[in-house]
């Protein structure tokens, strides 16, 4: 059930090879849905003034978008990607790493992470608030690795659950439970960095054909 590590395999590359980015063949009506299950829940945060909240979901997502692209411009320049979704696991991709749903999911982590935890909290919390959730979210992808329809795809034999949760998990959550907690300045310099930078790159990248 629990998949720790990738295997190499020829079945795990074809899988790859097969992946149609940005098809619309398995598109359904679960992507408006959850579109619209996401912009409530944001514009709740937003009449309530909690703009903690928000900063918190977009830092995380921002961050998130970054490693994507840089995991499809790896699948582009070395052959496969760190990680990838399949076509039997998702209505939409939008890169090779990431589906719509997990996309959507990944918008509102920050927001749960950030919830989780309390009001005035200390470094101390944030750092293990964070440490938590990505060793949860590591673990959780592990199941998905090993999944019948294979939702996450790993090619690479030395990547896997331990390099996941350093060198991606960790990162994403200490930007959504530090983020909101600096000066409006501060957080807004960091997501304008952040998202401007996912802006030129999917401008630029995507005409190219690299991801």
């Amino acid at each position: 059930m629990f998949v720790f590590w990738g295997d190499g395999s020829k079945e795990a590359m074809d899988l790859v090879d097969a992946i149609l980015v940005r098809s619309t063949a398995n598109f359904n009506w679960t992507f408006i849905f959850i579109l619209s299950v996401v912009f409530y829940v944001y514009w709740s945060e937003y009449k309530n003034k909690d703009f903690k909240a928000i900063v918190a979901g977009f830092s995380l997502y921002g961050v998130h978008w970054l490693y994507e692209i840089g995991n499809a411009v790896i699948a582009h320049f070395a052959g496969y990607p760190l990680w990838a979704v399949s076509n039997a696991s998702t209505t939409f991709i939008l890169l090779i790493g990431v589906c719509w749903e997990l996309s959507m999911m990944f918008s509102l982590a920050g927001i749960i992470s950030y919830k989780m935890l309390p009001k005035k909290p200390d470094r101390k919390r944030k750092i293990v608030g964070a440490l938590s959730m990505a060793l949860l979210f590591a673990l959780f992808e592990s199941f998905l690795a090993g999944t019948q329809n294979h939702s996450f795809i790993w090619v690479y034999k030395w990547w896997g659950v331990l390099p996941v949760f350093v060198t991606t998990y960790i990162p994403f959550f200490l930007a959504c439970n530090f983020v909101p907690y600096w000066k409006q300045k501060e957080q807004i310099t960091f997501l304008g960095i952040v998202w401007g930078a996912v802006a030129v790159l999917l401008v630029t990248l995507i005409p190219l054909g690299i991801i």
